[in-house]
């Protein structure tokens, strides 16, 4: 248990607990200490919670039960199983201290108390790094600027602060992430003609900030396409690209769509029009400008005349733009007339054109009826005949029908098996990708856990090699080697022993098994011998009696015997697990508190640990300050 009582102590100066250097284990925690740690590993887990509590220890006993009561509620908040109360503070045992300690310490952050056992690589290095130097820049106190320093300048003035700008780069690219490939015009461009990153800014502060936004808008993107590709990609049955290249066409249809709907309807004609016209707006508007640029260097003169020019073009332009506004307006309004005209009566030709259909209908069905009518009133004057050819008629179509039904079922048959056999086969198929889709999903994850393990590796390599630059050369491996060898030794000397005792043993045990049946075989044959003449004679019965006693005396003696042995291999356990080993002292080894212990040892270390007779000297301290408490207050009471 030191090794751990040493690791809990270390984790608690972490969590801000000033313990002593003397402290080396948990048995010399006192009263005052535990509660300060318990309090400090609660402030770090939960700020909310320790914040509340304080973690000096009040002198008075109702101040100290108030707040064993609190730290043993906010321990059970916090999902601790065991039992605790306000005596697991006050009146504390080693085993339960320790236990709540281990729980608390677990329950602590990485950054608050792990980071010093995390695997030391590069970026673990620089956040350190980056954490000190904000920390240090931290605890300088902050100093009026007429009163600065130079270095204090630098830490808290603003003349080197620039504003967080970021503006958009061009990097080359060895793939489209929709295509794939690239152009090779676009290769040639960032070989002969793309400038490096620092030329495509307009001021130098720029770079960080845009190479920042630039690097998280690719992560972002890439996350974005991972957990895309996992929730529908593998669902779609499609490679990457592929996958890539049908969701750019879908966009493309769905932008063409929403232009579609929002552009007026109009004509080719129009819409050529219309394109011509923005094409001579955008030639006019760059011809405008290059027309500014040559008159801006003019005179005063002639740009006092543009200028009045070019405010009674405004004018006019304005007029106009009235005048066209009002003009839209009307043939809007219009439109909207024409349109409600169009929609009536559009309304009213489906209801016609609905009519027209349902007349066909009836018209249909009335020539049908006639025509039957007709036929009928034609076959009436030779009823008899017709009625005989009738029923042939009515007689081959319905063997007609028998054999059509016996035919379709010949070609039915063999189709719904086939059926049966492509869905069977499309369910199979289904079934193989649902378990591959599974598979490659389980795949990805065991690859990213992989990438992970192999990551922890590497910086837990880092760190070893590390610490193996630290430690000194000059260490004796012959002396380990030496050492290893001769406990090699010692073990297998009482390796021999104890399988010589183990046979001896054996030949014992077999040894009394044989006498012990030996005896009572005799036993039996002389009780029964005796037992018949024991019926005819007095002192042969004497004598039966005085045999049936030695048997059971002597039984008893055997089982004392055996009842003081065992009693003896106890205390000589006992006496050896108290002056140590056997083992320990043939190897050269001081007897140590972690060897392995009998239940009685075990039992009187628990019972040691557990400071019985302490704990009640301070239960009886803490109640006779608290009946004093009492009578001072009952006292006051009364006083006022």
């Amino acid at each position: 248990m030191e090794e751990v009582d040493k690791i809990l102590i270390r984790y608690l100066r972490l969590s801000g607990t000033d313990i002593p250097d003397e402290v080396q284990s948990i048995r010399e925690f006192t009263t005052e200490l535990i509660v300060e740690s318990v309090v400090r590993c609660l402030r770090v887990i939960s700020p909310s919670v320790g914040a509340g509590l304080s973690h000096i220890l009040p002198p008075g006993m109702s101040a100290r039960f108030r707040i064993g009561m609190s730290l043993a509620q906010a321990c059970q908040d916090l999902g601790y199983q065991g039992e605790v109360g306000y005596q697991t503070f006050l009146y504390s045992s080693e085993p339960e201290i320790r236990r709540l300690l281990l729980f608390l310490v677990e329950k602590l952050p990485r950054d608050a108390s792990e980071d010093a056992d995390q695997p030391v690589g590069k970026s673990t290095a620089l956040h350190r790094a980056i954490a000190t130097a904000i920390k240090e820049q931290l605890a300088v106190p902050w100093v009026p600027p007429v009163c600065r320093t130079p270095r204090l300048q630098l830490l808290q003035g603003s003349g080197l602060l620039k504003r967080f700008q970021a503006q958009p780069l061009v990097l080359p690219r060895e793939s489209d992430p929709f295509t794939g490939k690239v152009p090779q015009e676009r290769k040639e461009f960032f070989v002969g003609f793309l400038p490096p990153v620092s030329a495509q800014l307009p001021r130098p502060t720029s770079l960080v900030p845009s190479l920042l936004e630039l690097n998280m808008a690719e992560l972002s993107a890439a996350q974005d396409w991972e957990n895309e590709w996992k929730s529908q990609g593998l669902g779609s049955r499609m490679a990457p690209e592929e996958y890539r290249q049908w969701k750019r066409q879908r966009l493309q249809r769905r932008l063409l769509d929403q232009l579609r709907q929002a552009s007026p309807r109009a004509g080719s004609a129009q819409q050529g029009t219309t394109a011509h016209e923005l094409i001579q707006l955008l030639g006019s508007f760059g011809a405008s400008q290059e027309r500014a640029g040559a008159l801006a260097k003019g005179s005063r003169f002639i740009h006092t005349q543009n200028l009045a020019y070019k405010q009674e073009l405004r004018e006019h332009q304005a007029a106009e733009l009235e005048t066209l506004e009002g003009e839209l307006n009307s043939l809007v309004g219009q439109i909207g007339e024409f349109e409600g005209q169009m929609a009536t009566l559009g309304l009213t030709l489906t209801q016609v054109e609905g009519e027209v259909r349902q007349r066909q209908l009836e018209v249909a069905e009335q020539e049908q009826s006639l025509r039957v009518t007709g036929r009928t009133v034609e076959l009436l004057p030779d009823a008899e005949n017709n009625m005989a050819k009738l029923q042939v008629v009515v007689e081959g179509s319905a063997k007609r029908v028998i054999q059509l039904a016996a035919q379709w079922e010949k070609h039915r048959v063999p189709l719904i098996q086939e059926f049966r056999e492509l869905k069977a086969l499309h369910d199979s198929k289904e079934l193989e990708s649902s378990q591959r889709l599974s598979e490659i999903r389980e795949l990805h994850e065991r690859i990213r856990s992989a990438a992970d393990e192999a990551k922890h590796k590497d910086d837990l390599y880092k760190q070893l090699l590390v610490e193996l630059e630290s430690l000194p050369k000059d260490v004796s491996r012959s002396a380990y080697t030496q050492r290893i060898l001769e406990i090699v030794g010692n073990i297998r000397k009482q390796k021999e022993e104890i399988t010589k005792i183990l046979s001896d043993t054996k030949g014992l045990q077999k040894e009394i098994n044989a006498l012990t049946g030996k005896l009572d075989r005799t036993f039996a044959v002389t009780d029964e011998l005796v037992f018949k003449d024991a019926k005819r004679d007095e002192a042969v019965r004497k004598a039966y009696k005085y045999l049936a006693a030695l048997h059971e005396n002597c039984s008893q003696l055997i089982q004392t015997i055996e009842d003081t042995g065992t009693i003896l291999r106890e205390i000589r356990d006992l006496e050896e697990q108290r002056n140590g080993f056997p083992w320990k002292r043939l190897s050269g080894e001081a007897p140590t508190n972690n060897d392995a212990e009998s239940p009685h040892s075990a039992a009187i270390e628990s019972e040691t640990s557990k400071k019985t007779l302490s704990n009640l000297e301070r239960i009886l301290s803490d109640y006779r300050a608290m009946k004093q408490e009492n009578a001072m207050l009952f006292s006051h009471a009364q006083e006022t």
